[in-house]
């Protein structure tokens, strides 16, 4: 194990090592209730495979990237949210990032505004 994924909250998580809420589990991705929600809705999706951001993603992680706005549009079903949520990716510290492994963030259960903050 790297020295990345040993110390990465979201790594942590993925092992067991910190409890979360899952609303969502496949064989690439695993979504939980985001801590400090912003909306009725607000989980994080992230892939099982660590890395640190969209900035750091090569046309491999293409799918797995992809995948991860999939797992969302089912919890959006799910929840059924479908008639507006958003998907975010915060890219570095400047942006509100504040676990570098990819997540994408599926907010929604209530109108939001635009431009966001």
């Amino acid at each position: 194990m790297s020295d990345a994924t040993s110390s990465c909250l979201f790594c942590r998580i993925l092992r067991g090592e910190i409890p979360s809420r899952k609303v969502y589990e496949d064989d690439y991705v695993y979504a939980f209730e985001d801590i400090d929600p912003k909306a009725p809705t607000h989980v994080l999706v992230i892939p099982k495979k660590h890395f640190s951001g969209l900035n750091h993603a090569t046309g491999q992680d293409a799918e797995l990237i992809g995948r991860c706005h999939l797992a969302a549009a089912e919890i959006a079903r799910q929840r059924d949210i479908e008639k507006g949520y958003r998907t975010v990716l915060n890219v570095g510290p400047e942006s509100g990032q504040s676990v570098f492994h990819l997540h994408v963030h599926l907010i929604g259960g209530r109108k939001l505004a635009w431009p966001p903050g």
